[in-house]
């Protein structure tokens, strides 16, 4: 049985993730001139994360200037200021920033580690069936149970709809990763089933987190 405790202090320890920006393509990079490490850079912002992120980097390529733009808000470790000026090939590491993770971050690192993870077996849509649908909608996932081999999802795919059964240990739906009209990649999760026997445990560790993580500003 995991040790959720445990995870929640290796997290604590290494508040952070590590980015690593890579050249997307090959082509000449350019660096602004005020960009060093310990550096503050912010990612895309606003509602719908309409706002672009800071500028890393410029790649030009067949003339044509190409933007490399923050991924998140972060801390710059390492700028590689030595392939200034020069031609790059397509995945050469350029700038590596240290994004301290939020309380929603660390919630969602965890509940993956803690829940049996259903994932999609192919690049698709997919809906509850209705039934579940109207529990999700009124009350929550944490309110439906599953089975192994229960109906729970359609799969739309090419406009062929196709049931989709779940697999894996009986358990409440607690986290839900996809919506609706959205095209999910195989191998990304679907749903987070959490045993019976766990919740009460998961939802203390959840509750702790958002009382006692330290944000970094």
């Amino acid at each position: 049985m995991l040790d959720i405790s445990a995870v929640l202090e290796e997290i604590q320890a290494s508040p952070y993730e590590e980015i690593v920006v890579s050249a997307p393509h090959s082509g000449e990079i350019i660096f602004p001139e005020k960009l060093f490490p310990g550096d503050e850079v912010f990612g895309p912002s606003g509602t719908w994360k309409e706002k672009d992120g800071d500028l890393l980097a410029t790649l030009i390529r067949e003339r044509n200037p190409q933007p490399i733009l923050c991924p998140k808000k972060g801390e710059i470790v390492v700028v590689h200021r030595e392939l200034h000026g020069t031609f790059v090939q397509a995945g050469t590491e350029l700038i590596r920033l240290r994004h301290f993770l939020s309380r929603e971050e660390v919630v969602r690192l965890i509940l993956k580690r803690a829940l049996h993870l259903f994932c999609a077996p192919e690049r698709a849509k997919y809906y509850f069936i209705p039934s579940v649908d109207i529990k999700i909608k009124v009350s929550g996932p944490n309110v439906v149970t599953i089975r192994d081999g229960e109906e729970i999802f359609i799969m739309s795919r090419m406009k062929r709809e196709t049931p989709l059964r779940y697999s894996g240990p009986e358990g409440v739906i607690y986290a839900v990763y996809f919506s609706h009209a959205q095209n999910v990649d195989a191998g990304q999760p679907l749903i987070g089933v959490c045993p019976p026997y766990m919740v009460k445990q998961v939802e203390e560790v959840v509750m702790r987190v958002q009382t006692e993580w330290k944000v970094r500003e």
